[in-house]
């Protein structure tokens, strides 16, 4: 039988809008009771996830920044390192993806010197980031320790979008939407997601793989799954900008749906 691996977004998708997951308890055990691994794939820095992950007593690998950077727990599996940019810390074997940091910062700056409203994490405060964000001090100071994405606001006119857009190209980036705007390099979710998964593969044989998000900078994870699904926002409607043919809509706000699902999904599969 396929082993499955799941990935799952946080923000709006496993986290509610208080960024609890009480919801998908019910689920969760189910993964915990069959060992399925339940891998965070989220826009969060590091240092964020690994919260999450403690409160969660989650042991798998974790993709942190908008596929940024991937981290297998050291020990978890060999990480081949042909053509990849692999470093190894105390507690992970780290896979870059995407962009410097500090090119990131540099490029905001020449964006704002460019007339661009734009203000990014790290031109905040830990206690603007908690305002902006809801989450507590901890939580905020950890957000802010960014590796390889910029999460920023526009406070100009959304019809010059199309211009930030080209000027952020321009200097070799990209931009994607989620909760807040990110500029990113060539990383995407859906990158790390394919390369994950085949470290899953090398590691177990056939594996079947499931994703659940709930906003545009999720599609390409979601493109790169067996099984696409996609939660609604707390208003009871799912993102409009996800224009996937084959997604799984998944009945319930996020962590409600979330829940639903996932139980859904190993049933079909003969695992709930």
């Amino acid at each position: 039988m396929a082993k499955p691996v799941i990935f799952t977004d946080l923000d709006g998708t496993l986290l509610d809008e208080g960024y609890s997951f009480h919801m998908a308890e019910g689920a969760l055990a189910l993964i915990r009771e069959r060992g399925i691994p339940l891998v965070i794939c989220s826009s969060k820095a590091r240092a964020e996830i690994e919260l999450y992950r403690r409160r969660l007593n989650n042991q798998h690998p974790f993709i942190a920044e908008n596929g940024g950077g991937i981290f297998v727990p050291r020990g978890y599996f060999p990480v081949d390192a042909s053509g990849l940019t692999v470093t190894v810390d105390a507690d992970y074997q780290v896979i870059r993806l995407g962009a410097d940091y500090a090119e990131l910062r540099r490029a905001m700056q020449e964006l704002r010197e460019g007339g661009f409203e734009v203000k990014g994490f790290g031109d905040m405060s830990p206690e603007e980031v908690s305002q902006l964000t809801g989450l507590n001090p901890e939580e905020a100071l950890a957000a802010k320790k960014r590796n390889f994405d910029e999460p920023f606001l526009f406070q100009g006119d959304r019809a010059r979008l199309p211009l930030l857009y080209q000027a952020i190209r321009e200097k070799g980036f990209r931009c994607t939407e989620g909760r807040f705007f990110h500029l990113l390099g060539e990383s995407d979710k859906g990158k790390a997601v394919v390369l994950l998964s085949g470290l899953y593969r090398a590691k177990h044989g056939e594996v079947v793989t499931i994703a659940i998000g709930d906003g545009p900078n999720d599609v390409p994870m979601l493109k790169s799954v067996n099984y696409p699904i996609i939660v609604k926002h707390s208003d009871d409607t799912f993102d409009p900008r996800i224009h996937l043919g084959w997604v799984i809509k998944a009945e319930g706000i996020g962590p409600e749906g979330w829940n639903k699902a996932v139980i859904e999904i190993l049933s079909c599969l003969g695992m709930a």
